[in-house]
């Protein structure tokens, strides 16, 4: 029985040693192979003073030597945290601060740059290399340290390779311990910490693994880095039924054409990605061009699917299954809904209904249960599957899991999702739109708040207000109306040149405005209505 995520590893090492765990371009993993790598890596934790309950960062993308890493620290009883090395240095290293990261995994070619990194990070104690060069080569235009290096130890992998492979014995973790913390946008200016136990993961893994149909033939793909929770399927569904995980090539999925040519080459059966790379797939890929009747599941989740790009998918790939999947990172997934075949859709696809072993349901703003169609709630959502709350916010923690509304009998925690929703006829969710300042662009979920923090922190900004553009492919493009001080001349190449030293770059604003006073309404509020209606 599986309670803890690397026992899905064990099970399927003892069940198929053999068979190829990870394919990552000219680099493979067997079951066996991965089970005994991260057998080394949990020990080579351990002897740099680990204990179970400690973050341990991930300092790579999606790769061999990255799964390696993250199997090695649940191994080790410890809670894994992606770190995005193409995210600018500050974040990273404040990420690092809040959760007190205590030592960090990295791949050899990212090795000397977490260990630049790690230098602000107060108690690190080493970086660990998780593999050797497997044909990956350094990021470029990663951002460099804004100070020079003092590294922390470094492991090198050869002295990974020298610990015992065995098994280490009694578990160091149980069901409610964290596997990972997945950092999100923040109101407040900073990345917020989502918690999520085994459990929890466990919760999604074994509904999502039955859902799909997967089996030990599947070979599944997405191109979602290890910080953005579409990978948890991914990598522990496909672990789970020993079928392999084929990790998408850095920078192919952003090619169409490239990307449908890796599909036919790697035989992927199962995909999972947010609609705007399968738009664009389904746009330039030239789909038909190549032979992908194995492509047996498409998987979406993370936004929005426009009904006409999705309608151009049905038709360019009538062969497979299509999901909806829907769940903020706090809850993983918790609704779905299969899309009928056929392309001649014109009706928004719902969010469905609840997963197994999960519940939601939508309030509306009288406090009362939406109970039929038409009537308008905010989600929420209950289950095992829930986020154990957000690390070192036990405010924003108690704003976000909430006592059930509609029991009042016992205390039971419910999470209020901000998302405003509906019923339709079959009793499926539709969704509608957030209460919040939250939005989604190319998958992410960005906090207006944080863009809008960056921007205050350059001196010539008097005032900023940042504002979701739609945008079918992306969800929304991100505008920024900026005040500038004074009447110097603060150009749009500098206000970007700022944002991407403090962030992702999903968070940097598409389209930068500058006006000599922004509108108020009568309250003395910035006025977001009259500058939303007022573009150009």
């Amino acid at each position: 029985m599986a309670y803890l995520l690397h026992h899905l590893l064990a099970a399927s090492a003892a069940r198929a040693p053999g068979r190829t765990a990870v394919a990552a371009g000219e680099r493979s993993l067997g079951y066996a192979e991965l089970d005994r790598l991260s057998n080394r890596v949990a020990r080579a934790l351990l002897a740099q003073g680990v204990a179970p309950g400690d973050r341990v960062g991930i300092f790579a993308p999606k790769s061999a030597a990255a799964v390696v890493a993250l199997f090695g620290v649940l191994k080790a009883g410890a809670c894994y945290v992606p770190l995005d090395p193409k995210s600018p240095a500050g974040r990273l290293a404040a990420i690092m601060t809040d959760c007190g990261i205590a030592v960090v995994l990295a791949d050899r070619a990212s090795a000397a740059q977490a260990a630049a990194l790690a230098v602000s990070v107060p108690g690190l104690r080493a970086v660990i290399e998780a593999g050797p060069h497997w044909g990956r080569e350094a990021a470029a235009g990663t951002t460099p340290p804004e100070q020079a290096p003092v590294p922390p130890a470094t492991v090198p992998w050869e002295a990974v390779l020298a610990e015992p492979a065995g098994a280490l014995g009694p578990d160091l973790a149980i069901d409610t311990d964290l596997a990972y913390i997945l950092y999100t946008s923040g109101s407040t200016g900073a990345p917020k910490g989502v918690m999520i136990s085994h459990r929890a993961s466990l919760t999604f893994v074994e509904w999502a693994t039955a859902c799909a149909g997967l089996d030990e033939r599947d070979r599944v793909a997405s191109p979602a880095p290890l910080h953005f929770d579409l990978s948890v399927f991914d990598v522990f569904a496909a672990c789970g039924v020993g079928a392999c995980l084929a990790v998408v090539p850095e920078n192919t999925a952003i090619f169409p054409a490239r990307l449908s040519q890796w599909l036919e080459r790697e035989r992927v059966t199962v995909w999972y990605s947010v609609p705007s790379v399968l738009t664009m797939l389904a746009t330039y890929g030239n789909l038909r061009g190549h032979d992908l009747s194995g492509l047996r599941a498409v998987i979406f989740a993370g936004e929005v699917f426009p009904v006409k790009h999705l309608n151009l998918l049905l038709a360019e790939l009538p062969g497979a299954r299509y999901l909806n999947w829907y769940g903020p990172t706090e809850t993983n997934v918790c609704t779905w809904y299969e899309v009928p075949s056929g392309a001649g859709r014109t009706a928004p696809v719902p969010i469905g209904k609840a997963c197994a072993n999960m519940d939601a349901f939508a309030v509306t703003s009288g406090g009362d249960r939406v109970a039929k169609p038409g009537e308008e709630g905010e989600l929420y959502v209950r289950g095992s599957g829930l986020m154990r709350g957000y690390w070192g916010d036990q405010d924003k923690t108690r704003r976000a899991l909430v006592p059930n509304p509609c029991q009042p009998a016992y205390d039971e925690p419910a999470y209020r999702t901000g998302d405003l929703v509906t019923l339709d006829d079959e009793g499926n969710f539709v969704f509608l739109g957030r209460r919040d300042g939250m939005v989604k662009t190319r998958g992410y979920r960005v906090e207006l708040g944080e863009v809008e923090a960056a921007l205050y922190a350059h001196p010539a900004v008097r005032e900023a207000v940042v504002l979701p553009v739609p945008d079918e492919l992306l969800g929304s493009r991100l505008r920024a109306v900026i005040c500038a001080e004074g009447s110097g001349g603060l150009s749009r190449e500098e206000v970007l040149d700022h944002c991407r030293r403090r962030l992702p770059g999903y968070m940097v604003p598409d389209i930068v405005e500058f006006l000599g006073s922004l509108p108020r309404n009568s309250n003395g509020k910035v006025d977001r209505a009259r500058l939303a209606g007022h573009e150009g």
